[in-house]
């Protein structure tokens, strides 16, 4: 009885500290502002243009400015570095919807999805708010002079 009750408080500490890890990884993600909350899906098939593609593959997380970057993190890990990392530069925007479908229940609601490609013709989407994607365009906009920027 004793040795079940020692194996649970154990349990529930070791989830704590899984959660207080988890939070406080968050927090120091946004400790240096220029975040925002953005889905991925990366590798898209250029076979579907403007589909929804029945809404798989979205991934949850969070982006944040890092000078010509734009570091991207999963929300659900403990990593403390960035899972995709997007250069200014390498960001060519071709369109801009609604999700549709699936997508809807896969995607924080009002959300807009931004369908770009990144070096090597790798097809992104990105699923933002409308403030967010605001930011985002300005941010892709406001490139240093001779830096080739191409925004739909």
């Amino acid at each position: 009885m004793v040795l079940a009750l020692l194996l649970c408080g154990a349990v529930l500490v070791l989830v704590l500290v899984g959660l207080f890890v988890f939070g406080l990884r968050r927090r120091l993600i946004q400790r240096s502002g220029g975040t925002f909350d953005c889905s991925l899906r990366w590798n898209v098939p250029a076979d579907e243009p403007g589909t929804d593609g029945g809404g798989k593959g979205w991934v949850y997380g969070v982006a944040r400015y890092n000078g010509d970057q734009v570091n991207w993190f999963r929300v659900f890990s403990y990593s403390p570095r960035p899972r995709r990392t997007l250069e200014r530069g390498g960001i060519e925007v071709l369109a801009r919807r609604r999700p549709t479908g699936e997508e809807e229940l896969a995607l924080l609601s009002d959300q807009v999805i931004l369908a770009c490609t990144v070096p090597r013709g790798t097809r992104v989407e990105l699923a933002m708010s409308e403030d967010a994607l605001t930011g985002f365009l300005a941010w892709l906009e406001a490139a240093p002079p001779g830096q080739r920027v191409n925004v739909a």
